[in-house]
């Protein structure tokens, strides 16, 4: 039981995290969680990797010019590497950019600071978004501070120190940043972008960026904009035909084909967890809510990645409102599949499941599929290991209710 325990590990119970995939791992940095009501970050010198075909999580130290340890700070992969920028720590809020790259040939994971850029990088802010375009990062919102010289038209003041001459609140600015010039610039924006906003989600499209909801001044938005990233030309807010998802904040959107994204889970205008998924169409403009959900395994703050079979993989998050009961952090990965998967997965995953019928049989399989099947064995295996974890956990807190 040790052995397997060691073996199926999982990364730690997180909200406000990092998290990319690449080269079919996915990647977690970063995040807090509460303990005996005392907001902790997670280690700044350890990222989880998940590898998506035999279901198996490793941590790895990281060395180099660490990050503060934050919670909502933007990650974002370009190239095989994981930049991180922003977000909050005890100190307050940050403007700093970071990178590590993913793909070093002996494993080992240096983060660098980006300090001989060109140009000039955002103001601190945290719970911000970006698009990944050309190579380069596109930052959009966040909340932060400014000092009063650095005030303008794209940051809505919610506090003030007269004192400090510091201002607090949320920005609408865009800032761009050139991974080939290591050059950071504003474009010269067209049209009115959206308000002020934190908390949002941005998702890629070809050459549009989009923005859904976020937390703006006291309430909770479910508008949707888009950004053209040739031209740097807001669309205003896009009509959509019939029924649209209500309002939220710390919700993820996540592009699943060319011409849909899928939206799940946040924070309701009335404060409630969600745990409801939509689809948005572009090309007709409209919403579709997926009915087939499981609706008792609410999110927020939490992550989400694209497989490589248009699986979304939504890690960690709260399960309750994070402004009245901040206990409800989570480190399971729901995996929902959007699209039809191959008929190869199909049948990789039947053998796996079924594994212990097929023992004799498995052996005859080729090199190469024999490698596949033993990696999805390891999946399913793990999955079935946490589940029943998961359930002797759940037991043992009901004898104690």
């Amino acid at each position: 039981m040790a052995a397997a325990h060691q073996r199926f590990c999982v990364a730690e119970e997180r909200s406000g995290h990092c998290a990319a995939v690449d080269e079919n791992f996915l990647y977690v940095w970063g995040g807090y969680v509460t303990i005996e009501e005392n907001e902790v970050y997670l280690p700044n010198d350890e990222v989880w990797v998940y590898d998506i075909d035999c279901g198996l999580w490793t941590m790895h130290l990281m060395e180099g010019d660490l990050p503060p340890s934050t919670s909502g700070s933007c990650g974002a992969c370009i190239n095989g590497k994981l930049y991180i920028f922003g977000g909050y720590d005890d100190k307050g809020y940050s403007n700093q950019l970071y990178f590590v790259n993913l793909r070093a040939s002996n494993k080992t994971y240096l983060w660098k600071q980006i300090k001989n850029f060109k140009g000039q990088p955002p103001t601190p802010r945290d719970k911000l978004s970006c698009w990944v375009y050309k190579d380069r990062l596109i930052y959009f919102g966040g909340y932060g501070c400014r000092k009063h010289n650095e005030l303008s038209d794209c940051f809505d003041v919610q506090d003030a120190s007269w004192e400090e001459h510091v201002f607090w609140g949320w920005n609408n600015d865009v800032h761009v940043f050139d991974t080939n010039t290591q050059t950071w610039f504003q474009p010269p924006i067209k049209n009115g972008p959206p308000q002020p906003r934190a908390a949002h989600t941005c998702a890629v499209l070809g050459n549009k960026g989009y923005v859904f909801g976020g937390r703006v001044l006291q309430t909770r938005m479910n508008d949707l904009h888009s950004l053209d990233l040739d031209t740097w030309t807001w669309s205003g807010g896009i009509e959509v035909k019939g029924v649209k998802p209500k309002g939220r904040s710390w919700h993820t959107l996540t592009p699943i084909a060319d011409n849909q994204l899928f939206l799940f889970g946040g924070l309701s205008p009335a404060s409630v967890p969600l745990s409801d998924g939509w689809i948005h169409n572009v090309t007709r403009s409209e919403w579709k809510q997926l009915d087939h959900l499981p609706k008792d395994i609410p999110r927020l703050w939490h992550t989400a990645c694209l497989g490589k079979e248009s699986e979304v993989m939504v890690f960690g998050g709260s399960k309750d409102d994070l402004f009245s009961l901040d206990t409800g952090h989570c480190n399971d990965l729901l995996i929902f599949q959007i699209q039809p998967y191959s008929l190869l997965r199909l049948c990789l995953n039947s053998i796996g499941k079924n594994a212990s019928k097929l023992e004799r049989q498995i052996s005859w399989l080729p090199t190469k599929l024999l490698q596949e099947v033993l990696k999805r064995i390891t999946f399913w295996s793990a999955n079935e290991y946490r589940k029943e974890k998961r359930k002797l956990s759940e037991e043992k807190g009901n004898d104690f209710a």
